[in-house]
This record gives C-alpha cells, structure tokens and sequence, in this order.
C-alpha cells in the first residue's frame, strides 16, 4: 500500500509512536545527529526548523545569482520527519500530499550484511550512532557483521518499520523521483575519507569497495529511476565510474581542493558539500576555507551544488540566495510547494 492510501488513523498511529510514544528516545537520537552535523557545519541550532530571521552577511559583488528553483533532496527521506532511510520515509517523501513539497531525489545509504546483501542504513552499528549513545535500532550488531534476517528484522526508532534492503527501497519510490545513493561503507574499517588519493592509495581502496559496488549497480540495474552516486570516498566512486555511465557527486569534508579534483577525475554531475562551505552565507566558516568560492567554481565546472545537511527555512533562504542548486534536507518544509 502506497502513503497516499494509509488510511489517516493509520498514519496518526505512526506519527504517534514516532513523536509522541518515543518523544525522548528520539529526539535524542535526532538532537545527537544533528549536534555532530553542527559541529561539522558550524551552525548552532538544528534541532527543528528555526522561526527567527537571523542576520545575513553581506553579498559579495559579483556573487552567483540566487537560486529560484531549487532541487529538494530527502535526506535519508527527510529524517527530521520519518524513520530514516525506511519504506515508509520513502513513500512519505515522494507522496504528492505531503505536509511540504515533494522531493525530487530521495537521498539513502547503503552498507553490506555478512551475507553479502545490500541495506539501507546509515551508521556501522545497528544499535548505537557515532560510537556512542542510543543508536537506530535495538539490535546490536555490526551491520556488515550480521547476518540479513537479523538486519532487516531491526526496528528502526520504534516505528514498525525495519531496515529494508535496496532493492526493497527503490521499489517504494515512484520511477519519476530520483535516488541519491551515498555509498557509505562496503564492509570496512580500513578506508581512506574524504581525500584524494595516490594512484596506489587509490587501486588499494578500489579493491575494497568493488565488490560490494558491483552488487549496488546489478541492484540499481533492474529499476528505471535517475540516480545519483555519492560517497566521501573516491575509490567508491572510481569504481562506479568503471562500469557504467552514471552520475556521480563526491561529498566534500575538510579539503575544498581535494573534493575538486576528484570531481574532475571523474566527471562528476554535482558536488556535495557541507553548509559552512558555501560563500555568502552566515555559515561560510573562513577559518577553515579560507577565500573559497566553491558555487563560482562548480558553475565553471557546470557542477550542481547540493549542499547538506539543510535543517530550516532560514537556511534555506540564504543557500538559495548564495546560489546553490540543491538542498539535501531534513523536512520537506522548508520550501514552499
């Protein structure tokens, strides 16, 4: 049954047990997250949209024009709404009477199970998050440790939904919708992040990556929608780029430089970097990025600028402002329809 039949008591149940049932678990758990991406990011409130207007920095002269129609991308199916990177998230981000707009792309990770099987799951353990604190699910584990039917049996926050597998996934999103696939682990604890790496570094890591990314592309061979490769790891990406003619965006960290090159290596549609990389904004973190102007170079590169992870309007609203293409958000609100 698609999100657009659930009946509404159906759908009151569910928001019930995932706001009101397990309030503290979860905001707890989505409070930690988001206190990790404002550490990275450098913004001090995310907890929910913000209502206050805020300060904006002056415009540059000369800066990129403001974005008027952005692409929303449901990070992990808007997680700030949804179970995250579940079923139900997926269809509740791509129904067409949401309570804010559609989104075009529907962003998700993918990491293995010890049997070889490809998930939807963002964190390396099922049961805890960062390496400390109450993770999604309260089953301990691994995930590519653990074997499939104990990984699609976990519970993800008390929601009645249960970590799906890929194929499972993408066949609740409509075909007309795109899919951002991060590849986020293919069952390692020895890979090299967010650099750029030496041709030897770089055959090393592919070895790594290659087999879990062959099943990923055989998986998304057999669905017809757009797709979207990301990773902060170019080996990933590298070897995505061997096999077939598809899209991909490397996700920047802590070098502007290094995330350039790998875009040039290889041919990428977009880039995706944190919030505090974008000029023109109250959240460029100078400190860290110096005289970076990364939406001038991508627009040179005919690169989108998919910025995450965007958590209110008023973020929004100077990202947009400052240029970028694309917000990799956590609410389908923070757009008007």
């Amino acid at each position: 049954m698609v999100a657009d039949e659930l009946p509404h008591f159906a759908e009151r149940v569910i928001n019930e047990r995932l706001l009101t049932a397990i309030d503290s678990r979860r905001r707890a758990v989505l409070l930690g997250a988001a206190t990790v991406a404002a550490g990275v990011v450098g913004v001090t409130s995310v907890s929910l949209p913000r209502t206050d207007g805020g300060t904006a920095t002056p415009i540059d002269q000369g800066s990129p024009d403001p974005t008027t129609d952005p692409t929303l991308i449901a990070h992990r199916g808007f997680a700030g709404e949804n179970p995250e990177n579940t079923r139900l998230a997926a269809r509740a981000a791509t129904r067409e009477n949401g309570p804010g707009r559609r989104a075009d792309l529907v962003e998700i990770d993918v990491v293995p199970t010890a049997d070889g099987d490809v998930v939807v799951f963002h964190d390396d353990d099922l049961a805890g998050r960062d390496g400390e604190g109450m993770g999604l699910t309260e089953t301990s584990g691994v995930v590519w440790k653990t074997d499939t039917e104990t990984v699609t049996s976990a519970e993800v926050l008390q929601s009645g939904e249960t970590v799906p597998r890929l194929e499972e996934l993408l066949s609740s999103i409509p075909s007309a919708v795109g899919v951002n696939i991060e590849l986020k682990n293919p069952g390692s604890t020895s890979l090299q992040f967010g650099e750029k790496l030496s041709d030897e570094a770089l055959d090393t890591q592919k070895a790594v990556w290659r087999p879990f990314v062959d099943r990923v592309v055989d998986i998304v061979d057999a669905h017809d929608h757009e797709i979207l490769f990301s990773s902060f790891h170019e080996a990933a990406l590298a070897v995505v780029a061997e096999q077939l003619t598809a899209s991909v965006a490397p996700i920047l960290w802590e070098s502007v430089d290094d995330g350039i090159a790998i875009a040039e290596a290889y041919d990428a549609d977009a880039i995706h970097p944190p919030v505090a990389m974008i000029r023109n904004t109250p959240f460029f973190d100078h400190g860290r990025f110096g005289e970076t102007d990364l939406v001038r170079t991508a627009q040179s590169h005919s690169w989108d600028v998919n910025v995450w992870t965007v958590d209110s309007w008023y973020q929004a609203d100077r990202l947009l402002d400052a240029g970028v293409d694309g917000l990799i958000a956590d609410y389908s609100t923070l757009l008007s329809k």
